[in-house]
């Protein structure tokens, strides 16, 4: 009887992609494993089909050589050996896609193994953050700060290795050392965590009396920080090895620090430029001059003010702004300009500013002038 086309065993076209060929081979899999029908023989044939036809498609080399020579190019089939086609020493890797997908685990090891039974228990630290918040004068020039942080530290009294002074880790007996243990249910093995050590393949039975056998204690530390220049809210700084202490000797985790810069009262940033907001008098913007305002760099520096500036003229001082990070640029400066209206007026002074508005004329108030002729232009139309 001759063997049926691997592709229509998986439902694909011969141009499928390798997504099209694995989720069809999931589908299939799952509706015809035997374990789902008990007693059926012609769904435990067609799970060996569907088996040994992805084994052959999921591989490049083998599935070009099926593309041009068919059945023909292996001899026996799939080299399945004595337990049949599709059942060979592939087969374990063959379903491993799947079933990892479907009960979150793999007959090659757990993903959750950090370090593994075959390290003698060794485990990298977790890694800490710690929020710091600076001031942009702070954020402009850097600084050096010190914090101080509880975490865990490698335990003195046994060096980290979670077992009482003068004795070891003994190998766990349920796993034999490896941290995995297996189980035989039907045609699979499945492997998972070992209960007894949690994946570490020792187990201490003399605990360290300091450290309760973690092999690590809690610890306040101090460290020492370096802020450069031109950092920026939400930057983040490493240092390494700074973390917690790994778990029995294990190497330390990593220490990330998280910068905000606080609100600042006069400046607002924008990357490596600043934004501010100066006031002005109605003379000086009338007739001109200048504006004194101060730089982030804790100086001041003058604004010349042309004759007849509007409120809300901005002006850019270049290079006044903040450092470019790990550069030797800076950027720029921006002042925005506010005419201030004059309040609390003495009789005098009423007096001047009526007198100055009637000699007012529409070369003194072009914008205005204009706007209020539009708008009699604008009523003038509605009455015709």
């Amino acid at each position: 009887m001759s063997k049926r086309d691997y592709y229509e065993i998986l439902e694909v076209t011969r141009t499928c992609n390798d997504g099209e060929l694995k989720s069809s081979y999931r589908k299939l899999a799952m509706k015809w494993h035997p374990d789902k029908n008990p007693g059926n023989d012609e769904a435990e044939v067609r799970f060996k089909e569907i088996s040994e036809a992805y084994d052959c498609l999921k591989d490049p080399q083998k599935r070009a050589a099926y593309d041009r020579f068919g059945h023909a190019a292996f001899d026996g089939g799939m080299g399945g050996g004595p337990g049949g086609p599709g059942f060979g020493a592939d087969f374990a890797s063959t379903f491993s896609d799947i079933f990892d997908d479907l009960f979150g685990m793999a007959g090659g090891g757990g993903g959750g193994r950090r370090g593994g039974g075959r390290s003698g228990g060794r485990e990298r630290g977790a890694d800490l953050r710690y929020n710091m918040e600076i001031t942009l004068e702070e954020a402009f020039s850097g600084k050096d700060a010190t914090i101080r942080l509880p975490t865990s530290i490698t335990c003195e009294t046994c060096s980290g290795t979670g077992a009482k002074p003068g004795t070891q880790p003994t190998t766990c007996r349920t796993c034999s050392g490896s941290g995995r243990i297996r189980q035989a249910q039907g045609f699979f093995t499945l492997e998972r965590t070992c209960p007894s050590c949690q994946g570490r393949g020792q187990v201490i039975e003399d605990p360290c009396p300091a450290c309760a056998g973690a092999g690590r204690t809690t610890k306040e530390r101090t460290l020492q920080v370096a802020i450069p220049a031109g950092v920026e809210d939400g930057t983040r700084i490493r240092l390494g090895n700074e973390g917690e202490a790994g778990v029995r000797g294990g190497p330390p985790g990593d220490l990330y620090i998280f910068l905000s810069i606080a609100p600042h009262d006069f400046f607002q940033r924008d990357g490596a430029d600043l934004f501010c907001r100066a006031p002005i008098s109605m003379v000086t913007a009338a007739l001109g001059g200048a504006c004194e305002v101060p730089t982030i760099d804790g100086e001041t520096t003058k604004v010349k003010i042309p004759e007849g500036t509007q409120s809300g003229k901005r002006f850019r001082l270049s290079g006044k702004g903040m450092p470019v990070l790990r550069t030797r640029n800076r950027g720029d400066m921006y002042v925005q300009v506010v005419v201030e209206t004059p309040q609390n007026l003495t009789r005098r002074q009423r007096e001047l500013l009526a007198e100055f508005d009637t000699e007012c004329s529409k070369d003194t108030h072009p914008e205005s002038s204009g706007f209020f002729a539009k708008v009699k232009d604008f009523f003038a139309g509605d009455a015709d």
